[in-house]
């Protein structure tokens, strides 16, 4: 295996207080911002906040670019884009909290008449999203987010010990929580693509988490006769190569689709780049301590 750095001595676990304070920040970041998406106070997008969706094929190729501008400038806010390119078709999503002039659907169809006369616009669908719709949705995101804790806690505990499965799930709602606070600190749109990204961190860090946990346990019975302190530390220092090779490998890919996926994948995209940081650091400052913790520091007896 190819390996970037070799022997380090770091004392990962004599930094556990500091990232006991930094977790704890962005935690509570992340709590908050939780509260305000089921309050329906944050900057949601249509999935989530309602809105209308419209539907409009082109008779010749048009570039999302292009739409966006003219939608702008006949003072449409607040809109998302997706492109249909087989068949000349643009989605136009509206959050309705965005607009207070008459029917949104009607208003779009207008600016766009307006640029595209000779290009016969033909309005496939029209669909309102009301609130109601947007809770529900809110409400199976936190149920799908909960299911994925549940299955990483049942799956940890078979696998290793209760301490360890304990390390992982908070180590994972950590990760969600403060992707999820970060997004609500710069004000970033929280819709159904962030909730996708927050799964797949979600699989991430548990992946990177069990790796730390797969080399503590094999030490834990062949260096029975150490502290589990320097156990813990060992561990995380003998992966610490593998884990950087992989977790630049991925945010890599992550930085990629950020640059060059357009801007209906950016956020989304972001979103993985966050994960990835948050999910690394967790795995050696969230998890480890806690299992560390659990075990009340002691030395480990050989099984």
């Amino acid at each position: 295996m190819i390996e970037l750095i070799r022997n380090t001595k770091i004392d990962f676990m004599g930094k556990r207080y500091i990232a006991v304070a930094v977790s704890a920040v962005l935690t509570i970041l992340g709590l908050f911002a939780a509260v305000q998406v089921a309050r329906g106070t944050a900057n949601l997008g249509i999935d989530f906040a309602g809105g209308t969706a419209v539907q409009i094929k082109f008779n010749t190729r048009t570039s999302l670019h292009e739409v966006r501008k003219v939608l702008e400038d006949g003072g449409i806010k607040g809109f998302e884009l997706q492109d249909l390119p087989t068949e000349n078709k643009v989605l136009i999503q509206v959050k309705k909290s965005e607009s207070t002039l008459g029917d949104l659907s009607k208003q779009i169809i207008s600016v766009l008449s307006q640029k595209y006369s000779q290009n016969n616009i033909v309005v496939d669908s029209s669909t309102e999203i009301g609130p109601k719709v947007g809770a529900k949705l809110r409400r199976d995101a936190v149920w799908a987010i909960m299911a994925a804790m549940i299955g990483i806690l049942i799956y940890i505990t078979v696998r290793f010990q209760f301490r360890f499965s304990v390390g992982a799930t908070l180590a994972t709602l950590h990760d969600v929580f403060a992707v999820l606070g970060i997004f609500y600190l710069i004000g970033k749109e929280i819709n159904l693509l962030l909730i996708s990204s927050l799964l797949i961190i979600a699989g991430y860090s548990l992946t990177d988490t069990v790796v730390v946990f797969d080399r503590i346990r094999e030490n834990m019975k062949a260096k029975f006769k150490k502290h589990a302190f320097e156990i813990v530390n060992d561990s995380i220092n003998e992966v610490l190569s593998r884990t950087i090779i992989t977790s630049l490998t991925v945010f890599l890919t992550a930085v990629a689709l950020f640059v060059f996926g357009g801007e209906v994948i950016h956020d989304f995209a972001f979103a993985i780049m966050l994960g990835i940081i948050v999910g690394t650091y967790s795995s050696i400052f969230v998890a480890s301590p806690i299992v560390l913790m659990l075990g009340k520091d002691k030395a480990v007896s050989k099984k």
